[in-house]
């Protein structure tokens, strides 16, 4: 693993420095906020005709992030990283630095959809499972769907390399201009889609909300609440699926993540809010 130095990587943007304090946690700069404050600096954004990119990294994308350099420079014009992983929470309370929340894709997804329909903006949802981006905005926002707000598409597997799959996807962008664009498609297919997708329609704030349509949908169960605050969300995910999720969990998740608590103890009090 080739070491991160505290305050490497991609600064936040204008927008969040002015806005939005952020807390580097293992050299990455993470919002430093809530669900209701962000969403409503989102629609408020958005509103104004202002795009972003917020990336809601995990262990995994930490991970990711921190020994990947091509990750790293993928998502370094991302405008907002949460700390979407609990783990990353405790480490910056370890560091001195304690951000104020766990800011979770799917919570964010779910209040951002309620924020974004009331406010009349436009919101796309790509990718997730057949049928399961309906099903949430339907479940979510049914007033906006029906007044015509609200577009989905679900390309098939492989899309990124269809030039027909990729020109519907362009013709939603353009034809549209969504000012909301949710990709439901996991990490990095989703951060890839994203950085492809985003001069397209650049007044829209993209969120890569991974598995989210299916939690709302209902296609898949949550974890209950007591294991999400407790940080054993990962364990009902890999009872779900243990063969795609084993190696990401017990592999290189669990070491990384005692790295991580151990790197940020060891660091306490020398990484400022910014």
């Amino acid at each position: 693993m080739t070491p991160i130095p505290p305050g490497a990587g991609p600064a936040p943007t204008e927008t969040a420095v002015t806005t939005l304090p952020t807390i580097q946690v293992d050299g990455l700069p993470f919002v430093a906020s809530t669900v209701p404050k962000l969403t409503g600096h989102i629609v408020a954004e958005a509103a104004a005709g202002r795009g972003g990119w917020v990336v809601t990294p995990n262990i995994d994308i930490l991970r990711r992030w921190r020994v990947e350099p091509a990750f790293r420079a993928l998502v370094s014009d991302a405008t907002i990283f949460t700390a979407d992983g609990r783990p990353i929470v405790w480490a910056s309370q370890l560091q001195g630095t304690p951000l104020p929340a766990r800011l979770t894709g799917s919570d964010l997804f779910v209040a951002l959809m309620a924020a974004a329909a009331g406010a009349g903006l436009r919101i796309a949802l790509i990718g997730g499972n057949e049928g399961t981006a309906e099903a949430a905005a339907a479940r979510l926002i049914p007033e906006a769907v029906a007044a015509g707000r609200v577009r989905t598409l679900c390309p098939p597997f492989g899309f990124e390399q269809q030039p027909q799959e990729m020109a519907r996807l362009e013709t939603l962008l353009t034809g549209w201009q969504p000012q909301i664009v949710f990709i439901g498609l996991g990490s990095p297919k989703q951060e890839k889609l994203i950085a492809r997708l985003r001069a397209l329609a650049p007044r829209a704030w993209y969120l890569g909300v991974g598995v989210s349509f299916s939690f709302v949908a209902g296609d898949v169960k949550r974890a209950p609440g007591w294991m999400q605050r407790s940080g054993l969300e990962w364990v009902h995910r890999l009872v779900q699926e243990p063969g795609r999720l084993a190696r990401r969990y017990l592999v290189d998740g669990i070491p990384f993540a005692a790295g991580l608590l151990w790197r940020s103890a060891s660091r306490r009090g020398r990484d400022p809010v910014v």
